[in-house]
């Protein structure tokens, strides 16, 4: 095996492809501290997306918990109006039956004028037939 000599060239050749890789290797580390920093920046938004959601769950529950609520007023509310509506419909019949008893009474009332009036003209015919004897 016989040794080989470096040259001059060959050092700086040698030191150049050194100092290319030392470069290359710091390039490649701040590489890695820069995808470090992006990883912990993904997980941290990630945790922040996974804190958003559960809030919107959360959300969503609370708005499904009202709707039901609101749903329970609202069928309370129909069954309310229903009873109004019968309620009322009972008071108008018995408002009609009310103004027709009016009118029968108004009717024998005028009938019992009638016959009262009769009467009274019964009876002055009498009192003059008596008078005039």
């Amino acid at each position: 095996m016989t040794g080989q000599r470096w040259t001059d060239e060959m050092l700086d050749n040698l030191a150049s492809s050194t100092t290319e890789l030392h470069e290359g290797s710091t390039e490649l580390r701040e590489s890695v501290t820069e995808l470090r920093e992006s990883v912990t920046e993904l997980r941290e938004g990630f945790a922040e997306v996974r804190e958003s959601i559960t809030g919107i769950k959360d959300s969503i529950d609370g708005l499904r918990i009202t709707s039901q609520a609101l749903l329970q007023v609202a069928a309370q509310s129909q069954r309310d109006m229903e009873a109004m509506k019968e309620r009322q419909a009972e008071m108008e019949q018995r408002q009609a039956q009310l103004e027709q008893q009016q009118i029968e009474f108004r009717q024998r009332q005028a009938e019992s004028d009638q016959r009262f009036n009769v009467l009274l003209e019964e009876v002055r015919f009498l009192i003059r037939g008596k008078t005039d004897d």
